[in-house]
């Protein structure tokens, strides 16, 4: 008998220190998810504000510090958006009507935190930025992706109005202030291959015809390249 309760004290002794080494490992794997994230954000942060020549190294990091926290905050935003979209299209068997009312909020609430956080983010960066380095920093991002595709349909459209590019440049912008809160690179991309469709539909409209200018202009790029390497 002495020598059962030994052994069941010995497990039970080995099952504590096994749950104890288990949450250890669990509190260390999220504080490493953490620093990793943090180091992330911040570098990436970082990157952006490299591009902006600022000159006073305080300042600098307050940018930065500004940028890494503002990809914090919609982190934050996404994840309790996802959060509750789970947890209300799980609902879908029971009540289709009521998970989608739910889906439907979840999107609105994040679409307006999103929003409230977007307007907030400009005021902060304004108060440490010119106009022209708050753009660079919009066009850090997002990739680049708005003066890259401003220039490629000018080069494709050489002949297009100034009025043409105006709307153009307005689309983009559209474009870019939406790809700032997206989530992760493809919804960012999404975005502005949303407002390419337009900018493609309004030219359409005007009587371009933009499969054959693309034709012309992959053709120019083609012929530039092959008189380079002659």
């Amino acid at each position: 008998m002495e020598k059962v309760v030994k052994r069941v004290l010995v497990l039970l002794i080995l099952m504590i220190v096994s749950s104890k080494m288990l949450w250890a490992q669990d509190v260390q794997t999220k504080e490493q998810k953490e620093a990793n994230y943090t180091k992330m954000i911040t570098d990436r942060a970082a990157k952006i504000v490299t591009s902006l020549d600022i000159s006073d190294a305080e300042t600098s990091i307050e940018v930065r510090d500004i940028i890494s926290k503002q990809y914090r905050d919609l982190s934050e935003i996404h994840d309790l958006r996802k959060e509750k979209l789970k947890l209300a299209k799980e609902k879908a068997k029971e009540d289709k009507e009521k998970s989608e009312a739910e889906v439907k909020q979840a999107e609105s609430e994040a679409e307006l935190a999103m929003n409230k956080l977007h307007k907030k983010y400009l005021k902060n960066l304004s108060k440490k930025l010119s106009d022209s380095q708050v753009e660079k920093v919009k066009d850090g991002m997002t990739y680049g992706v708005l003066p890259i595709t401003y220039k490629g349909y000018q080069e494709m459209l050489p002949n297009l109005s100034e009025i043409q590019k105006t709307q153009i440049l307005a689309y983009l912008t559209e474009a870019r202030e939406h790809a700032m809160d997206a989530e992760s690179s493809e919804k960012k991309h999404a975005w502005f291959g949303k407002y390419k469709g337009k900018i493609n539909n309004y030219l359409s409209a005007a009587g371009i015809d933009m499969k054959k200018a693309g034709l012309e202009w992959e053709q120019r790029i083609a012929a530039a390249k092959a008189a380079k390497q002659k």
